[in-house]
C-alpha cells in the first residue's frame, strides 16, 4: 500500500507542483488549502505522513501541528518561506521533525520524506534487548528499539520518530558524546542545511518526556562545546 501524505498548503501552484511530485515519489496524496480542512482530514483518516505551511490564515500551521500532535506521532515537515531561526525552532517546538525553507527544490523535499519513511522502519527488523535508561522502580524508563518504543513506567512514552531515533543513538553509545553533527548525520540521515539547533530543540522536547527533572536533566546530558550524551539513571 503506498504512504498516505497530507500537503497542507494555501498556494495552489504549489500545492500542485507537490502532489505532481509526490505521486511520482508512488505517494498517496491529498491536499488541504487550510487548517480547519487538514485537521478535518486528520481525524477523518489519519495519513502517514504530513507537509504543513505555517501561514494558513486564520488557524497558522504552528496550531496545527500541535492539534494533530495532539493526536499522533507521524512524521511532519514544514514548507515555509519563513526563514528566520526563531521561526524555525518554532516550528519544530510546535511538533515538527523537519524543516524545509521556501523556494525549495522538489528533491529536498522527496530526500526529507524517504528520510522519514526510513526511521518509520526503525525497530522492525532483528530484535534487541532493551535498554534500561531509568532503573528506579518508582519511574523505570527502558527503551526497547526491537518494538520501537519507550515505555515509562510499563506505559508507552509518545515519542515521534524523530525523537524515538534521536534517544536510540544516543543510548547506543552510553557515557559518550555526541556532536550535534553526528547526530544530525545519523538520525536526520540528508542533514540539515544551515543550523545545528534542530538538535537542540529536539533534545529540549524529548527531555520533557523522558527526564524526571526536565529543568535539570540528568539522563540526557549537554557537555558544552562538544554535544550530547546519555547517563542512564
Amino acid at each position: 500500500m503506498p504512504l498516505q501524505v497530507l500537503v497542507v498548503e494555501d498556494d495552489d501552484r504549489i500545492r500542485a507542483v507537490l502532489r505532481l511530485a509526490l505521486e511520482d515519489e508512488g505517494y498517496e496524496v491529498s491536499e488541504a488549502p487550510d487548517s480547519e480542512t487538514a485537521l478535518a482530514h486528520v481525524h477523518q483518516a489519519m495519513p502517514d505522513l504530513m507537509i504543513v505551511d505555517l501561514m494558513l490564515g486564520e488557524i497558522d500551521g504552528y496550531t496545527c501541528i500541535r492539534e494533530v500532535r495532539r493526536l499522533s506521532d507521524i512524521p511532519i515537515v514544514v514548507v515555509s518561506a519563513r526563514s528566520d531561526t526563531h521561526d524555525i525552532v518554532a516550528g519544530l517546538e510546535a511538533g515538527a521533525d523537519d524543516y524545509v525553507t521556501k523556494p525549495f527544490q522538489i528533491k529536498e523535499i522527496t530526500a526529507r520524506l524517504r528520510a522519514l519513511r526510513r526511521r518509520l522502519r526503525t525497530g522492525t527488523e532483528a530484535a534487541e534487548p532493551d535498554v534500561v535508561l531509568d532503573g528506579d522502580p518508582r519511574r523505570s524508563l527502558v527503551l526497547s528499539r526491537s518494538r520501537g518504543a519507550v515505555r515509562l513506567d510499563g506505559t508507552d512514552v509518545h515519542l515521534t520518530v524523530t525523537e524515538f531515533r534521536l534517544l536510540s543513538e544516543l543510548a547506543q553509545v552510553p557515557g559518550r558524546v555526541l556532536s550535534r553533527q553526528a547526530l544530525l548525520a545519523s538520525v536526520w540521515e540528508h542533514g540539515f542545511y544551515g543550523d545545528e539547533r534542530i538538535v537542540d530543540v529536539h533534545i529540549r522536547r524529548l527531555r520533557t518526556k523522558v527526564e524526571r527533572d526536565p529543568s535539570q536533566p540528568r539522563l540526557i546530558v549537554t557537555v558544552r562545546g562538544l554535544g550530547y550524551r546519555v547517563d542512564p539513571q
